[in-house]
């Protein structure tokens, strides 16, 4: 997958729910290799964003455009309850092949290839043996990002996956996601915080259901900015 490879290409999306209007006339094209970072006020629509590139709401008019055979993986905010399941690190970061191995049939030993990579990634190869209740909150954040990792997906989508982690872990997340788009894949991450991302590519601002503002930085490893579509509100 290259850079210039669009992923999903939304146009004129319009998402209506329960009479509110939370997305209105966006436009937006994401490509691979990019970690674009979606931001806003509470209430902007930016969960809703996420839910239709991720496949979850179909749009009230407008049309998604997803590229043929692409792989979703979607983390969302973890709670405490994920400190229950009786898994360990490795355990839950494996869950990431059953898509291309299937539910609890042995991994091959690139699979398991995949899931050291994949917990080294997030900063966890320390605690790989350990139970998910053994770990801080946000050592657990961090796993399920690694089961994310280990999916090898096209679309990586957050939602605010940083939000209350201590600086080691939005350090150690903000690298990973990194692992990701020079893999090839596109990132797209809700946050309050672009500070925490480390290096972003893109920017989409949302407010009141609309794109407002869209730039492109250009990385310390030199690549070329490109605009991203967006609608003047």
């Amino acid at each position: 997958m290259h850079s210039s490879d669009p992923v999903i290409r939304l146009r004129d999306i319009r998402v209506d729910i329960e009479g509110h209007r939370a997305l209105d006339r966006v436009d937006l094209e994401v490509l691979g290799g990019r970690l674009t970072a979606v931001v806003g006020a509470n209430g902007s629509g930016k969960s809703t964003l996420v839910s239709v590139l991720a496949g979850l709401r179909e749009p009230t008019s407008g049309t998604a455009e997803m590229r043929h055979g692409t792989a979703i993986a979607l983390v969302p905010q973890h709670t405490a309850d994920s400190a229950r399941l009786p898994l360990t690190v490795t355990d839950l970061v494996s869950m990431g092949r059953w898509r291309e191995r299937g539910a609890f049939r042995p991994l091959r030993r690139s699979d398991r290839t995949i899931v050291a990579e994949a917990v080294a990634a997030v900063g966890l190869s320390a605690h790989a043996s350990r139970p998910l209740g053994a770990l801080s909150g946000g050592q657990r954040q961090r796993a399920f990002l690694g089961q994310a990792l280990a999916q090898q997906a096209d679309l990586l989508l957050l939602d605010e996956p940083t939000s209350g982690l201590d600086d080691t872990s939005r350090r150690a997340a903000a690298s990973a996601l990194r692992v990701a788009t020079d893999r090839g894949a596109a990132v797209v991450v809700v946050t309050h915080d672009l500070g925490e991302l480390g290096d972003v590519d893109d920017v989409v601002t949302l407010a009141a259901g609309r794109i407002v503002d869209a730039t492109t930085t250009d990385d310390t490893r030199g690549r070329r900015g490109r605009n991203v579509s967006s609608v003047e509100g």
